[in-house]
């Protein structure tokens, strides 16, 4: 299924890039299924999207959890978690 993806804040600044469209294998299903499959292009990837580390995830700017499936032509959105003060 092809996706937008878009990144932001600290992750945009760590992978150079604030968005792109992909196409993604039968087998990513879900959003946990999606960042798997981006930590498995390698480096800064791995090290951006690393599993340990909380990130947030919108779907058609609808902020998700981790098991929510993926739809065609879904925009998806990655953010570091929010602190305030």
């Amino acid at each position: 299924m092809k996706i937008q993806l878009r990144f932001f804040a600290s992750l945009r600044e760590g992978l150079g890039l604030s968005e792109e469209v992909i196409a993604t294998p039968a087998e990513v299903k879900t959003i946990a299924d999606l960042r798997l499959h981006l930590i498995a292009r390698g480096n800064p990837w791995d090290e951006v999207l690393a599993s340990g580390k909380l990130i947030r995830c919108a779907l058609n700017h609808e902020m998700v959890k981790d098991i929510t499936p993926l739809v065609e032509g879904a925009e998806v959105a990655f953010f570091p978690p929010v602190t305030g003060g």
